[in-house]
């Protein structure tokens, strides 16, 4: 039920962070999988790590903004694996400002990077997806999706959106066999979370004292739930939210 030997996956920022976690994850069940990322020096070494795990993988250099880039992407996935099974859509960044010190570049930069790319990932996809019968979408949300942060209202907004462009892709595509789903991550340890620590005072504290798991979580505690979404085991599941936060959410 979770075998993805013969797939073929595409993951965007798949070099590090919650990405290479389930990049991994897809690597240990038998997908191939295509690391599309801007820095080549890291893809490189994801790449490598994959392929220790067993895995027929690849790189591939991609500007997830760019409706060009993205179109590239999937077609030189096609020529080079025949196929495209599952698309992962992790690409992201954060400018950490409260909304009124944020720029109109600075909020387009991170709606065109978290959200955008979504779209035209997807959009890409689509197609090569209902021509084999069948995929998998899996967009990266956030809590940001469920809760708001006076230093994230671009990223808040964009990870909302992820949330909502989930919903309409699955019931556009449920009849194409095509199931959209996304995860919504909690407090992960990555780079870009380490850099929010010494950025904002007291996160580290506030995050450990309201999480009921009592930790961080760590990249390949995302590996699971992709797996999941992935396979044949999530078929009847579409336009679903997932949290993976240890708790955090059910909080209230």
């Amino acid at each position: 039920m979770f075998d993805l030997t013969g797939k073929v996956a595409i993951v965007t920022g798949g070099n590090g962070g919650i990405g290479l976690g389930m990049a991994r994850g897809l690597a240990k069940v038998g997908a191939r999988v295509v690391v599309a990322a801007r820095n080549p020096e890291k893809s490189d070494a994801a790449v490598r790590e994959l392929r220790e795990l067993g895995s027929d993988s690849s790189a591939i250099l991609v500007d997830v903004a760019d409706e060009r880039s993205v179109d590239a992407l999937v077609n030189k996935t096609m020529k080079h694996c025949g196929r495209l099974d599952i698309l992962i859509n992790n690409a992201g960044v954060n400018v950490r400002k409260p909304p009124h010190e944020l720029t109109l570049d600075e909020w387009r930069q991170v709606m065109d990077t978290n959200l955008t790319s979504a779209f035209l990932c997807s959009r890409a996809a689509y197609p090569h997806m209902k021509a084999l019968g069948g995929g998998k979408i899996i967009n990266i949300g956030s809590m940001m999706s469920l809760f708001g942060a006076p230093f994230a209202p671009a990223y808040g907004a964009s990870k909302g959106g992820i949330v909502q462009l989930t919903k309409s892709l699955a019931v556009a595509w449920a009849s194409d066999n095509v199931q959209v789903n996304a995860v919504l991550p909690g407090w992960i340890d990555t780079n870009l979370t380490r850099e929010a620590r010494e950025q904002i005072a007291g996160l580290n504290e506030r995050v450990l004292a309201r999480s009921p798991s009592g930790r961080w979580g760590s990249i390949d505690d995302l590996s699971g739930v992709a797996v999941f979404l992935a396979s044949a085991a999530s078929t009847f599941i579409t336009g679903a939210s997932i949290p993976v936060d240890g708790g955090y959410s059910s909080l209230g």
